[in-house]
């Protein structure tokens, strides 16, 4: 039989795991980007759920994630993390961007850009780094611009030529 008690106790329930459940996925993120030189990125400060459509503008700092649809375009400085369930349609400007999820646009990433598998991206990429994962679907074109000519600067006064702005070479075993 049907219990109003047991309903509303369960729903109670879901809302804590969910944010349980988001907090993990942003943590193992993190740990995982460290872990290989990719980009640690600040708190979230938005989140748009798995229903959610946003059609417009958005403009930010910070970190936002997007599990939801959206249309239109993304202008931040800082970072942009795509859900695996994530669909969007827009021109991405940000610092950083992580992808699990479909992108078809334009993305411009003054720090880089990281594609994880299972990620779909139609467009350009315009980026000092990239990363991606086997399994991942790429259909564009990549251009890749020095990171910050004050970065360039400081190599060219001191004379000598610094590698740690790269990302190491890894091959698969």
């Amino acid at each position: 039989m049907w219990k109003h008690e047991e309903t509303v106790g369960g729903e109670v329930e879901r809302g804590p795991e969910r944010e349980r459940e988001q907090e993990r996925w942003v943590e193992d993120r993190r740990s995982s980007f460290s872990k290989h030189n990719g980009p640690i990125l600040p708190d979230e400060v938005a989140f748009v759920g798995k229903d959610v459509e946003f059609k417009g503008i958005i403009t930010y700092s910070g970190t936002v994630r997007i599990d939801g649809a959206l249309e239109g375009e993304i202008r931040t400085d800082g970072g942009l993390l795509v859900g695996p369930e994530a669909v969007i349609k827009a021109k991405v400007t940000a610092g950083a961007v992580v992808c699990h999820g479909h992108i078809m646009g334009d993305i411009e990433a003054t720090s880089q850009i990281v594609l994880c598998a299972p990620a779909v991206v139609e467009g350009s990429l315009t980026t000092p780094v990239l990363s991606m994962e086997e399994g991942v679907v790429f259909n564009g074109t990549l251009e890749m611009k020095p990171q910050a000519k004050a970065e360039v600067l400081r190599d060219t006064e001191t004379n000598s030529t610094s590698m740690t702005s790269r990302p190491p070479i890894r091959l698969a075993a």
